[in-house]
């Protein structure tokens, strides 16, 4: 088998199973408890969000931490509003965020707020002039991706930050979900009021994830409960989860340059053999590209019936993303960046980690090449 789908969701490390394992059957107090077991379970969830912090160089009390990606965009992008309300109801976003900031900007925008969608070029990159000039007097949050999770493009999310710095009271949130191990950025320099990151992304467990809120920012909680988290996420904390994700994320950040570089030369060799199919169309843009994704259209092939047809060989790769994946639509990611409607409707995603080689990129190569002359006698 080879699984060129990590964009979707990660193989968890075995490290971090057994850390799961071992905190859920020994340490399995509730850490609001007062007795010792719940001592116990507290103390391993402060140091596993002490150790995140460390990790990202940040105080570990702006660490919170959420069921997943989804969850930490949501109390991110309506918690800031909410909380801002009072100072205008403004926001701005780019055309091509995930749906969860997406379908979280049209609910804010059915109770009131005003959005702003910021268009993106052939590349998929935001103007970061097109971003300064969508800036009102009532704007109180931009949020934009770091890494595109259909074609992976990078965004300028420095640039951005550095421009904000003449806003010191506009909210800047950025969706580093599909960036964090794989495009290097900085909380602090960067000028980021509010960072989402999803454990499953980067060998960690799905049902973890992460909320960066910069220290002084304030935001409405989403739940009502028993006030966990410091009353920003109500709710029995997962430890065992937690003390997973903090694992996984050393773990991923450990491989760093040498793991980058690793995927970065699949990534070119799938790139460069794929560019000689006249079946296909490379829609990964050649710079501003994180180096794990790669997004291709297929001339002519439906998708899914191809996505299908490589996993007849054991080859796992994906349509646009795992969300929207089961949904027989043209990515809305492609469609933004110019890209004519037929084409976008046949797009797919090979998605890399660190533990991926060469040698199976060219056995994926082999079997894509395979498939088009098969897919394509069988359409004539």
């Amino acid at each position: 088998m080879i699984y060129f789908d990590n964009s979707a969701t990660t193989k968890p490390y075995k490290e971090v199973l057994d850390s799961f394992v071992t905190v859920s059957s020994q340490f399995f107090g509730n850490p609001s408890s007062l007795h010792s077991l719940g001592g116990q379970a507290e103390k391993l969830l402060s140091q596993a969000r002490e150790q995140v912090g460390q990790l990202l160089h940040v105080k570990a009390g702006e660490i919170f931490f959420t069921s997943g990606g989804t969850e930490s965009n949501n109390l991110a992008v309506k918690g800031a509003a909410l909380s801002s309300r009072n100072r205008g109801k403004h926001l701005i976003t780019s055309s091509v965020e995930h749906p969860s900031i997406r379908l979280a900007m049209e609910q804010l925008e059915q109770e009131g707020f005003d959005i702003t969608y910021v268009p993106v070029d052939e590349k998929g990159r935001v103007s970061v002039a097109d971003v300064e000039e969508a800036i009102r007097k009532d704007t109180i949050l931009i949020s934009i991706m770091l890494v595109n999770n259909e074609v992976g493009t990078i965004q300028p999310i420095r640039e951005i930050g550095e421009m904000l710095k003449k806003h010191p009271t506009i909210l800047f949130h950025v969706d580093g979900i599909q960036g964090i191990g794989k495009v290097p950025f900085c909380l602090n320099e960067d000028r980021i009021d509010l960072c989402s990151l999803s454990g499953h992304k980067f060998h960690g467990l799905k049902g973890t994830g992460i909320l960066y809120i910069r220290d002084g920012v304030r935001i409405t909680p989403l739940f009502s409960g028993g006030n966990q988290e410091r009353k920003i996420r109500s709710g029995t904390e997962n430890v065992a989860g937690a003390v997973a994700l903090a694992k996984a994320l050393r773990m991923t950040l450990t491989k760093g340059e040498k793991g980058i570089e690793s995927i970065r030369k699949i990534q070119n060799l799938l790139r460069k053999e794929l560019y000689k199919n006249e079946f296909i169309q490379i829609n990964t843009p050649v710079d501003h590209a994180a180096p794990h994704i790669l997004n291709f259209s297929l001339k002519g092939i439906k998708s899914e019936v191809f996505v299908h047809a490589l996993e007849e060989k054991k080859v796992f790769v994906s349509t646009t993303s795992a969300c929207s994946s089961k949904k027989k639509s043209a990515s809305s990611t492609l469609i933004a960046m110019g890209v004519p409607e037929a084409i976008a409707e046949t797009a797919i995603r090979i998605s890399l980690s660190f533990d991926n080689t060469l040698e199976e990129a060219i056995e994926v190569i082999k079997a894509i090449e395979g498939t088009v002359k098969q897919l394509e006698r069988v359409m004539k």
